[in-house]
């Protein structure tokens, strides 16, 4: 069947939506010449007629824009340059693999003096037709996407289009003087709209710094100065040595539990074999206030449950299995529940020390460095996979002011310098038991958590409200698309010249059947 037929039968659906007068329905192959580009792998040998030249990869064309920040080089014969050479108002479309890539593009404005691109990569080179090549591009970007999801190769996650189906996209075409008063209404309202959304971020960011900020001075007992000095409370290096105390206490009730379901008395000098915990190196350490103290992580950590990497093989996801915490499970300081995996129990059982109670520090110790949360009681008897180990906190430590010394952005970068590179960045279990944190007196810890809740809560607050601007601000760029598209979004003129309907015939195919408007752009995948 021929591309000419293909571009008829699609622009004959019935659903196809209705244009103003004097506009039309045509294929982008009608409107434009469509190529291909350079295949990257392809192995040749250099010639005197070879010579590296700039192109254009998928990352360089987005969606409304070109990222040239990085151009790579290609080789590529003198009549491969010739015929991919990109030329002003070339309107590019990327062939897909991850949805958000599909038919993104934009238009070239020879940003570059001599740039090919890559086959992954298709160029339109509009006729006469097409006054302004970004009023095609516009359309391709925002209404288009949806109609190659449709078109085009599924598989999961993935999608792709290809020449055929680029060739038989369908095209609003209006008279070219309303092409120009159209995109320069876009641009200008675009633009307006582009710098709030540019504020809208810069404020998002903001947030994010403050987050970093809470949770440093939470830390370095900065937040908590004011209180600190109304209240005078038991020492740090007091409350560390009774939780050095209740840690060795915990181990030989644990041991001589094991003792006597063993049917065994225990042996002489059994108490010796306690292995005292490493202190901290504090060399090149801040200083903290004169009420707190340093500890190691293994100080903290129960020694009858040393800190364990969890489940190595966790096997297929099972319904009614053990939940299990993975890294991507790990964010901001909680679990998200939600989307935990389920293991067989017999597998988890292998993996007995990383059977969670509630209330142990989780931290992801493998690929992503230094996430963390504490474990909520309602995940007691699931487990975690070997990229998440646990550490289980000696009372009266809180676990979850242990959880916000880790989690500040400083110690998060102390791990990650610590992980070390073999196929994945992984921190060792002995560098994370070595590991210095600052520890506040008991009574002040309350008060850290308190304050550090409270800032953060108004915080994903500001956070929450910026986000759903954002999402309004997203909405009226397809409400301005939508508008512009129906004729709507500019006055017309009758005196603008009617789409050239015979020209387009005799190049490929034109439509101006009636149906519905832009109410639901998904109607062009029909």
């Amino acid at each position: 069947m021929s591309k000419q037929r293909h571009s008829r039968e699609e622009l004959n659906l019935a659903e196809l939506p209705s244009l103003p007068a004097g506009w039309c329905w045509t294929t982008l192959a009608t409107i434009a010449a469509i190529e291909g580009g350079i295949t990257k792998d392809q192995k040749r040998e250099r010639t005197t007629t070879m010579r590296d030249v700039p192109y254009l990869r998928v990352a360089n064309v987005q969606r409304g824009y070109l990222d040239l920040d990085e151009i790579k080089t290609i080789l590529a014969d003198a009549d491969e340059i010739e015929s991919l050479r990109l030329r002003q108002g070339d309107i590019l479309f990327t062939e897909g693999g991850d949805r958000d890539k599909l038919g993104r593009g934009w238009v070239w404005n020879n940003e570059i003096d001599v740039c090919i691109h890559q086959n992954h990569i298709f160029r339109a080179r509009p006729n006469l037709s097409v006054d302004d090549p970004k009023f095609v591009s516009l359309h391709g970007n925002f209404f288009g996407q949806q109609w190659f999801s449709r078109t085009g190769k599924q598989t999961t996650n993935l999608a792709s289009i290809n020449k055929g189906i680029l060739s038989r996209f369908p095209i609003p075409l209006a008279p070219t003087n309303e092409q120009r008063r159209i995109v320069a209404k876009i641009e200008e309202l675009f633009s307006d709209l582009d710098a709030a959304v540019a504020a809208l971020k810069r404020a998002k960011a903001n947030v994010k710094n403050y987050r970093a900020a809470i949770l440093k001075a939470a830390v370095e007992g900065k937040l908590t100065a004011g209180w600190r000095s109304k209240n005078p409370t038991e020492p740090a290096s007091k409350l560390l040595e009774r939780i050095l105390a209740e840690r060795r206490r915990k181990w030989e009730a644990d041991q001589l539990a094991k003792f006597a379901a063993a049917g065994k008395e225990p042996p002489k000098n059994w108490k010796a074999k306690y292995v005292e915990p490493k202190a901290p190196d504090t060399s090149g350490l801040p200083a903290l206030p004169a009420e707190w103290c340093w500890a190691s992580v293994e100080q903290l950590n129960a020694a009858d449950r040393p800190i364990s990497y969890g489940v190595l093989q966790p096997g297929p996801d099972l319904a009614d299995g053990v939940p299990l915490v993975r890294v991507c499970d790990v964010a901001d300081g909680k679990v998200l529940t939600f989307q935990l995996k389920r293991i067989a129990p017999e597998i988890s059982n292998q993996f007995r020390r990383t059977i969670l109670r509630g209330g142990e520090v989780l931290l992801t110790v493998v690929g992503t460095i230094g996430r963390t949360a504490v474990a909520p009681l309602e995940l007691a008897g699931a487990n975690t996979a070997r990229a998440v180990a646990v550490i289980a906190v000696v009372p009266p430590c809180s676990a979850v002011f242990l959880e916000l010394t880790l989690r500040n952005p400083s110690m998060r970068s102390r791990l990650t310098l610590a992980a070390h590179e073999v196929a994945r960045k992984t921190l060792n279990l002995e560098d994370v038991r070595v590991v210095a944190v600052p520890l506040a007196p008991a009574d002040e810890q309350c008060q850290v958590i308190a304050e550090v809740s409270e800032k953060l809560s108004q915080a994903e607050v500001a956070e929450a409200a910026i986000d759903h601007s954002l999402f309004r601000a997203d909405r009226l760029r397809q409400s301005i698309l939508k508008q512009a598209f129906e004729g709507k979004l500019v006055s017309q003129d009758p005196k603008d010249k009617p789409v050239d309907r015979s020209f387009l015939e005799s190049n490929g195919s034109v439509s101006s059947r009636s149906g519905r408007r832009y109410n639901d752009v998904s109607i062009l995948g029909k």
